[in-house]
């Protein structure tokens, strides 16, 4: 009987916690490829907030 040996639960988590991780970064950089304005938006936010003093 042959048997099968099973990759161990922390090297599975390991390797579903970095694939989730590319999925999210390349989500996260289509969308802002798609929604330029966003970030423009967010910088100007930044930049609003800051005060001279």
């Amino acid at each position: 009987m042959k048997t099968i040996n099973k990759p161990a639960v922390s090297k599975l988590m390991t390797r579903f916690d970095n694939e989730l991780k590319n999925i999210l970064a390349n989500d996260l950089k289509l969308f802002t490829i798609k929604n330029p304005f966003l970030m423009r938006n967010k910088q100007a936010n930044v930049q609003n907030t800051l005060s001279v003093a």
